[in-house]
């Protein structure tokens, strides 16, 4: 598989600038004292999400990326791609479980079905 066959989805990358901001503001707070260092964990957490979270999808797989692991979702399993209320992408496998797709939107469904290798019906688009 190619990588231009993957599709990715990211969180705004508005968040990453935000936590290193955030670490270099906590700097002079976490130094003041050695048992305010831990302050730093917060917005180096925050970066670290930022840049690794997310959802790919390639025509075998989706993966679903967080702060500290991954899920791996064969397409033959997944039962429905839909939104939720809050204009979030959820998917629903065979099982029944229920996943909200990581800075995935609604508006983004029809460029993640794409990644299948599916076409979508005329009056979805």
């Amino acid at each position: 598989m190619s990588p231009a066959d993957t599709v990715r989805f990211r969180p705004n990358q508005a968040i990453l600038v935000a936590a290193i901001v955030a670490f270099i503001g906590a700097l002079p707070l976490a130094t003041a004292r050695w048992w305010l260092l831990w302050v730093l964990l917060i917005p180096l957490a925050v970066a670290v999400w930022a840049w690794r979270s997310g959802t790919e999808a390639d025509p075998r797989e989706l993966r679903l990326r967080a702060l500290a692991g991954q899920r791996r979702i064969a397409w033959d399993r997944v039962a429905e791609l839909t939104a939720d209320g809050r204009g979030r992408a959820i998917v629903r496998l065979d099982d029944g479980e229920r996943l909200v797709l990581p800075a995935v939107r609604a508006a983004d469904l029809p460029r993640l079905i794409a990644a299948t290798g599916q076409e979508l019906p005329d009056n979805t688009r």
